[in-house]
């Protein structure tokens, strides 16, 4: 098992989480039931979801309307892919 599979197994794994959230809390919205915080959704974002994240936004038309979500998760996305660039230009 390389490095670059496992990398890309917890990323994967994140992303899918992330996605879920934003859909979670896009439902329990809707249903005027208790949310996940604005501060976890983020949190899952900078952890490594951020395209789970970006994607989820859009496709749910979740937060979209937030200046943190639209100009922090795309943000977190590009620190993302130039932190997996250096990291595999490293190695």
């Amino acid at each position: 098992m390389t490095i670059t599979y496992i990398v890309l197994v917890i990323l994967s794994c994140i992303n899918i989480v992330a996605f879920a959230m934003y859909g979670i809390d896009k439902y329990r919205a809707r249903k005027q039931q208790h949310r996940i915080s604005e501060a976890t959704l983020l949190g899952i974002a900078l952890a490594g979801g951020a395209l789970g994240a970006w994607i989820a936004m859009y496709t749910f038309r979740h937060k979209t309307r937030h200046v943190k979500f639209v100009l922090l998760v795309p943000l977190f996305l590009a620190a993302h892919i130039y932190l997996i660039y250096r990291l595999y230009s490293w190695l």
